[in-house]
């Protein structure tokens, strides 16, 4: 029987860092087989993903990964607690016994953590400070009861790993791989890493921090930005009321007014998130507004649940591993979508429906006709 260590990522691109996490997870825990559980072609953030699902499936499966799944839109484009949650789920359908994650501080007990963080109330009555984002409360309170420091995202993706995890009937082992010493903005030349936010705003230098295998794939790919999907939000802003704006997934507290007003003089979208921040909302979480109203995403379909997994690539090993799960995850995994499948609708519906959207920009077909990648290596 093949074991297997999940990993919850985005790739938005997949670099050297990356590969040394999929090489650490698998030596870590002694796995047999890794798995990832990818974000599409939106990413948690509230952003168009750099390159498509495809391309970055790609370069995982050609660097580490045995098999990588997308999930689900419903789960991708979520705050990080739900984001967490979705993916933790994810992996244990896909029966993994183990979950690896990046962390900069790695010697945190992070199941003892996981547990008190389940045990504690999911909206604190305190939390009602509106000059302060619910997210900065929310981590004051972490750090208050857990005694933890919560300055660096990894370690607060970290944490909702671990309440996600003990929340499972039967728990994951948790595997935390020590980040290579680079912040979430910068770059390391000498081991040449550098985070993916830096190389996506310095994609000129891509080359130096990306795999071999990778390269090529972003050579040729079509890169997809905010700013090139701004026209069409800007569109619908102008032409939705606000008793329609109000159906959009978190479009509370009166957002829908503050986006319809500051959307008339707004000229990109950095524009329109400045005029519509106040300190009661993060730039993240406006960001993710505006994406799901882009998406026409509303709180029913946002809130569905039992959304298949699709299959984006594998290689041999995980080729062996998927027969190996495959009677036990029943309708878990989707292999192909077709629209006489009937996924054109519900339930992978939603992301077909958003992937339609990133495809006027990309110009690619991303579902139907859509095979997983296969590489015989490993």
């Amino acid at each position: 029987m093949l074991n297997a260590v999940g990993v919850i990522a985005e790739y938005n691109p997949f670099h050297n860092g990356h590969r040394y996490q999929l090489a650490e997870a698998r030596r870590l825990s002694g796995a047999d087989v890794t798995v990832v559980a990818m974000s599409g072609n939106y990413v948690q953030r509230g952003e168009p993903a750099l390159f498509d699902k495809w391309i970055r499936a790609q370069a995982a499966v050609a660097n580490g990964a045995d098999l990588v799944v997308e999930l689900p839109l419903s789960t991708a484009v979520q705050p990080a607690d739900r984001f967490s949650q979705g993916g933790v789920q994810a992996l244990a359908a896909l029966q993994c016994q183990a979950l690896a994650f990046g962390t900069e501080q790695p010697d945190l007990d992070y199941a003892d953590l996981g547990r008190q963080i389940a045990d504690l109330p999911a909206h604190p009555a305190g939390f009602v400070d509106y000059s302060q984002t619910y997210a900065t409360q929310l981590n004051t309170f972490y750090q208050e009861t857990l005694h933890v420091t919560l300055d660096d995202p990894n370690v607060i993706l970290a944490l909702g790993y671990a309440s996600a995890n003990a929340q499972l009937a039967q728990p994951l082992a948790l595997i935390p791989v020590p980040r290579v010493a680079v912040a979430h903005d910068a770059v390391q030349t000498r081991q040449q890493f550098a985070s993916a936010s830096w190389l996506r705003d310095h994609p000129a230098a891509m080359a130096d921090f990306v795999p071999a295998a990778a390269w090529p794939l972003y050579q040729t790919a079509q890169c997809s930005r905010w700013a090139d999907f701004w026209p069409y939000l800007h569109y619908r802003l102008l032409t939705m009321s606000p008793v329609e704006l109000r159906e959009i997934y978190q479009m509370t507290e009166g957002l829908e007014y503050r986006f319809i007003q500051q959307n008339r003089q707004a000229a990109s979208l950095t524009d329109l998130l400045k005029r519509v921040k106040t300190k009661r909302f993060t730039y993240s979480r406006l960001s993710r507004v505006a994406l799901y109203t882009l998406l026409a995403l509303h709180t029913d379909a946002m809130t569905q649940v039992a959304v298949p997994l699709r299959i984006l690539g594998f290689t041999s090993a995980g080729q062996r591993y998927l027969k190996q799960i495959r009677k036990a995850s029943g309708d878990t995994l989707l292999t192909r979508v077709n629209a006489q499948s009937g996924a054109d609708t519900a339930p992978y519906g939603l992301t077909v429906q958003a992937d339609r959207v990133y495809t006027l920009v990309n110009g690619t077909e991303q579902n139907f006709g859509r095979a997983p990648i296969r590489r015989e290596k490993g």
